[in-house]
């Protein structure tokens, strides 16, 4: 290499190299000022998981206009309740994509914000005369906005001026919807950006109807979710997705666990479709749906045909009444009527269910259905049994009296019980009558015989027979400490 050819070369570095400097000391491009917008007419796709504790994850897939290098992107027509440090960029089909600032500007656009942007400053009020039987126009000045706007008109100052104001522009810092403003490096022109982010105000929940037979012995289980939309915007042609497990989340206060439980979706041509995902649940919907800002869409989840059910009447008792004296503790007390459902696949359910309330009807003599109970399910995992409170009987009644009462030491007590069922309906009725004791215990005598549930429950079953009554006769021994 010549000496000459040498001395070019160090030149040519160093003027690369005062260049890159000096394009480093340039003023990057302002954030809102002359930016590039992105907008959902130039959505690909776009897709919603939502979870029931008022939140959902937004997906959607844009094509994109920038500029080769750092140029500023108003990304608009997100949700208004969005979590902006949830946002995740992703450049798809290999184009280099850096992010270097994000802003999220909330200020929006209405009479009283542009009121207070427009304090000191002149606008025009529209006066409806109606003698001239046309709008006069005043130029005034806005001095001030609190309790209502006050105005300075010529050499007065004045408030609730009657008119219709005007603006000669919309101040920069005001915008119409919330948007993201993104700081992009970017070494394309046209760029396919997949965004996603997490946004308040999407919601789901599950809710059943259970229409039962004239015996209330089978029934008919239709399973449906309630979707709510509050984010701030419209959502249209989405794949919707549901996330059912125990997904945890940081809040202020701490750690929260959202509590939803399996569920699957009872035939092949079922509205959604489950599939294991991490150690969650995900359904999806068959079919790209809409769902528009303040609307409430409900969509069949999951039928279940000829559910077996077995119906109990229950009369409970409580664990302290064994540590005092009181008499007569229950008279003419309604006995609790409830509906037992093994989810079971023998049973024509086997359905992992979310937490909801199930409605019960019945049809009448005529035929036509009604409204017989309500009650709140917890998650149910299959093969688990369901038990459904429907209320209190009307004609199955029960008295509960303690007999005697005897004190063995401190904490052992000796009692003897009576309870007297009675059934005022046609037909016989099964009675189930659980004795919580609350601490150990040991029947001494009986006239029916007792089954012991758990440690410290034990019960009876009975038949009452119609418009008759059954009378259950017990002593027993308990120790509480």
């Amino acid at each position: 290499m010549s000496a000459m050819h040498a001395v070019w070369r160090r030149r040519n570095l160093l003027s690369g190299l005062v260049l890159a400097v000096l394009l480093a000391l340039l003023p990057a491009p302002a954030l809102g000022q002359d930016a590039l917008q992105s907008t959902a007419d130039q959505r690909r796709s776009l897709a919603i998981t939502v979870y029931n504790q008022n939140f959902g994850l937004v997906t959607e897939v844009r094509d994109v206009t920038l500029v080769r290098g750092t140029a500023a992107l108003e990304f608009m027509d997100v949700a208004s309740q969005i979590q902006p440090e949830t946002v995740h960029i992703k450049a798809l089909g290999g184009g280099r994509l850096q992010v270097l600032e994000q802003n999220y500007q909330y200020d929006l656009l209405n009479p009283q914000k542009l009121l207070e942007k427009y304090v000191g400053r002149t606008v025009t009020v529209h006066r409806y005369n109606s003698k001239t039987g046309r709008d006069e126009e005043y130029e005034a000045e806005v001095l001030s906005v609190n309790g209502g706007p006050i105005l300075r008109i010529g050499d007065e100052i004045t408030f609730n001026f009657p008119g219709r104001f005007s603006f000669p522009e919309i101040p920069e810092n005001l915008i119409a919807k919330p948007t993201l403003v993104w700081l992009l490096d970017s070494r394309e022109t046209r760029q396919q950006l997949e965004v996603s982010y997490l946004s308040q105000g999407l919601n789901w929940k599950a809710d059943y109807v259970f229409v039962i037979n004239e015996d209330d012995t089978l029934g008919d289980l239709t399973g449906w979710v309630t979707l709510t939309n509050q984010s701030g915007t419209t959502y249209e042609n989405a794949q919707l997705k549901l996330v059912a497990g125990d997904v945890q989340r940081v809040t202020n206060q701490g750690r929260r666990r959202m509590e939803m439980d399996a569920l699957r979706a009872a035939a092949s041509e079922a509205s959604f479709v489950e599939e294991g995902f991490f150690e969650y649940h995900l359904y999806t919907m068959q079919r790209p749906t809409t769902l528009r800002q303040n609307e409430q869409k409900q969509v069949v989840l999951l039928e279940g045909e000829d559910v077996g059910i077995r119906k109990r009447l229950i009369f409970y008792g409580q664990q302290y009444w064994y540590r005092g004296s009181y008499g007569q503790l229950q008279s003419n007390q309604k006995v609790g009527v409830y509906l037992d459902i093994e989810n079971s696949e023998d049973n024509n359910l086997g359905m992992p269910l979310p937490m909801g309330i199930v409605r019960v009807y019945k049809a009448d003599r005529s035929g036509a259905q009604q409204f017989i109970g309500e009650d709140r399910i917890d998650h149910t995992p299959r093969d688990e049994r369901i038990r459904i409170k429907m209320g209190e009987a009307f004609d199955v009644v029960g008295d509960r009296s303690q007999m005697d009462y005897t004190v063995i030491s401190g904490c052992v007590s000796e009692s003897s019980w009576e309870i007297n069922l009675r059934n005022h309906k046609d037909e016989d009725a099964e009675v189930q009558v659980v004795e919580p004791v609350g601490g150990d215990w040991d029947i001494l005598e009986s006239s029916h015989e007792a089954t012991k549930l758990d440690a410290f429950t034990f019960k009876y079953e009975v038949t009452v027979p119609a418009r008759g009554e059954t009378t259950i006769e017990y002593r027993v021994r308990v120790r509480w400490c």
